[in-house]
């Protein structure tokens, strides 16, 4: 009898293995779960799930918040979701239950944007999805008596432009520095800027260790896989400035596209605290014109957060997230 077993072409573990038949297994992740049009019981959030492009196939769910006052206009947070640009999901468990969280307690429009992923797409096609997803947003600002009638509603009628916030998680925040970039030296629809940009561990490396970083195996650093793994032909390769946003020949982090940008940390992310500690320096050295701040959760792991929302630190960076965003 003939073997059904598939032949392993590349894996990344514990994340994702490709065969050579072209198939790939996500071997972690959270399941998809539908929105909640109808308001999430526990959080009052409603949300629904938009096409934005078909060409390139670019997605996101919407988040509104419950509403007290119908005329008051609320502000407009486009997140990124982590997972190594590998897995997970805007359409995901973890997404789902984090956002409708910080979507009460910020009460914010939100738009979590369903980006391409490796291996199938290599990056940059995930910084082209999140851009492509920035700019549907900012051609919702009206600036003139333009018809509106193809526009999503609940950011036509609900959205404050002059607010618009850009964040992430891990490879999220990653991209969130990465548009951020993007947005200094390029224009938004309807003159739309990015007031403020949220980075929560986010992930960055370089090929040179840093500050109290091990010099033991560095090339053997997860962090060094993925992204071998997700972007194999990087021009700068491990010192691209999309990974690597800091040292000689980057641009400088003084053209950043936000009025105010907040670094979030954690006190047990051993691999990327770091490299969050040293952006958040790196920054604020820039001549950056805008306000920049740090924020460490004692205690947290990576991503704590996301995948435990309930626990206390976790409930106390949900809230300076919203402070920041509100």
């Amino acid at each position: 009898m003939a073997s059904t077993t598939k032949e392993v072409d590349k894996e990344l573990l514990p994340l994702v293995r490709v065969y050579k038949d072209g198939s790939v297994e996500r071997l972690l992740g959270s399941p998809h779960v539908p929105p909640s049009p109808d308001q999430d019981p526990e959080t009052g959030v409603s949300s629904k799930d938009v096409t934005i492009s078909q060409n390139p196939p670019v997605s996101a769910r919407l988040y509104l918040p419950k509403l007290t006052n119908h005329d008051k206009k609320l502000p407009i947070l486009v997140y990124f979701h982590g997972g190594g640009f590998c897995i997970e999901s805007a359409f995901s468990f973890f997404s789902q239950r984090y956002l409708n969280r910080l979507v009460s307690e910020s009460q914010a429009v939100t738009v979590s944007v369903e980006y391409r992923m490796a291996p199938e797409h290599l990056l940059p096609a995930a910084y082209e999805d999140c851009w492509t997803a920035l700019q549907w947003v900012a051609s919702h600002h009206k600036t003139g008596d333009e018809d509106s009638t193809d526009k999503e509603p609940w950011l036509s009628n609900h959205g404050d432009f002059r607010r618009v916030f850009i964040a992430g998680d891990s490879a999220g925040g990653n991209i969130a520095h990465n548009i951020a970039m993007r947005a200094g030296v390029e224009s938004l629809n309807g003159g739309v800027k990015i007031f403020g940009a949220v980075l929560s561990h986010p992930a960055f490396w370089g090929s040179e260790p840093i500050g109290s970083e091990s010099r033991d195996n560095h090339e053997k650093k997860y962090c060094y896989l993925i992204w071998e793994f997700v972007y194999p032909s990087a021009p700068g390769g491990m010192d691209d400035a999309m990974i690597n946003p800091v040292g000689p020949g980057k641009p400088s982090l003084a053209k950043l596209g936000c009025s105010k940008l907040l670094v979030c940390v954690a006190e047990k992310d051993y691999e990327l605290r770091e490299r969050g500690v040293w952006y958040y320096n790196a920054v604020k050295e820039s001549g950056f014109r805008g306000e920049v701040e740090l924020f460490e959760s004692e205690g947290g792991g990576h991503a704590f957060h996301i995948y435990d929302p309930e626990t206390e630190n976790a409930k106390c960076l949900i809230k300076r997230l919203a402070s920041f965003v509100n």
